[in-house]
């Protein structure tokens, strides 16, 4: 399936289930910030090699993301790294106001990161919503 056949699909279940139309450009806008918040979560929860685990972690104190690297044998260090999350959100949050629709950001990566409807989604009842994944 291409990019633009999923975003297709999308701008139709986005219809479909709010009778809300909108455009092309926006519902692939939802699709590409579902795509990088998935991976953002996925790169939360960590990973690991024969040498390291590693992850995205945030500071406490200032909310920065860091990519933190705990080798097996030596001293944890990190490094700063964009903040996709921060921006993919951001994008979503433009979209939405300008189709009046609401989102919610669910962060585990095991299922769909993104859904969409035309009232508030509720953290208990967010699968009501329209996911943004084909």
């Amino acid at each position: 399936m291409t990019a633009r056949t999923e975003t297709n699909a999308l701008q139709h279940a986005i219809f479909t289930r709010t009778g809300i139309s909108i455009a092309f450009d926006d519902a692939n806008t939802l699709r590409r910030a579902q795509i990088t918040l998935q991976r953002w979560g996925e790169q939360e929860c960590g990973n690991s090699s024969d040498f390291a685990s590693y992850s995205i972690e945030r500071d406490e104190e200032t909310g920065l993301p860091y990519r933190c690297i705990y080798p097996h044998q030596g001293k944890m260090h990190r490094h700063r790294i964009a903040d996709k999350e921060a921006g993919a959100l951001r994008r979503v949050k433009e979209v939405c106001e300008r189709n009046g629709l609401h989102f919610y950001h669910q962060g585990d990566p095991r299922g769909c990161a993104l859904y969409v409807s035309h009232e508030p989604l509720p953290a208990n009842d967010y699968t009501r919503g329209v996911a943004c994944v084909v």
